[in-house]
């Protein structure tokens, strides 16, 4: 049984660039004036990897305990926080290969899943945070590199930057993690309900410059966080068609695995 938790109240961030804290900046974006379910807005949090530190906080090193995005903010002292991708049915597993140096939270590759986030480098000179195409001819030598990995389901490949979806008449709430042609990495939480063909073209059209983005989780689940100066918001999705068809989702659901950041 989920925990009894305070009532969500749909929130926004501010409609231009806000700096919350060294090397975050937040903003939201008007996808829909009138939607059927949710707001209508992307909830954008932009991080610049020259100054920020990205972490996973994972259940299976913190005693087995599934917490909510705002509740791993707390503990682990995250000023942004977002699922780390889809889990598996023992509610600890990521679907896709999940490392954290030594540890292996879930140590199969996927075939299917072709994006992958990389970060804490093993050596200086290299990106401190990339987002790769796992059927880039340099994948395997670039993801060596690094000591923090996770594969999910790809959204937007790159360069050129173009969705990779078809309309499939499946939407849900979402949350995602993108790279722009900067160089700087954007957590994207969306609680109205798309098709990912529609969401990205919807991101791409947006003044973001968005390389290549990865989908880190849809419906009810769905969950970002932010606690930085001026900005305090625990946003959680709904709608996922053919589990949680309406938008009646009032708190963020406890998760097993999240990416913050310090």
């Amino acid at each position: 049984m989920l925990p009894m938790l305070p009532a969500l109240v749909l929130c926004a961030l501010p409609l231009e660039w806000t700096r919350v804290s060294a090397g975050i900046e937040v903003r939201a974006f008007v996808l829909e004036q009138k939607p059927e379910h949710g707001d209508g807005l992307l909830q954008v949090v932009r991080l610049d990897p020259a100054v920020v530190t990205f972490e996973f906080a994972l259940a299976t090193e913190h005693h087995d305990l599934i917490r909510t995005a705002a509740e791993w903010a707390r503990e682990r002292h995250f000023t942004v926080t977002i699922n780390a991708g889809m889990y598996e049915k023992d509610f600890r597993s990521n679907v896709g290969y999940l490392r954290d140096g030594a540890v292996l939270n879930q140590k199969a590759w996927k075939p299917t899943y072709q994006s992958v986030l990389a970060f804490k480098p093993k050596d200086k000179g290299v990106p401190a945070v990339v987002l790769l195409d796992r059927d880039a001819p340099d994948f395997e030598a670039r993801v060596r590199k690094y000591d923090a990995v996770v594969q999910n389901l790809r959204i937007i490949k790159g360069p050129p930057s173009v969705s990779v979806w078809s309309a499939n008449k499946k939407k849900w709430s979402e949350a995602l993690v993108a790279q722009d042609d900067e160089g700087r990495l954007l957590f994207a939480f969306s609680r109205t309900p798309y098709e990912l063909a529609e969401l990205s073209a919807k991101v791409l059209a947006l003044p973001l410059g968005v390389v290549r983005a990865m989908h880190v989780e849809g419906g009810p689940e769905a969950s970002l966080s932010i606690h930085g100066k001026g900005v305090s918001e625990d946003f959680a999705g709904s709608f996922e068609t053919g589990f949680f068809a309406d938008d009646s989702n009032a708190h963020q659901w406890p998760i097993p695995n999240v990416i913050g950041v310090k």
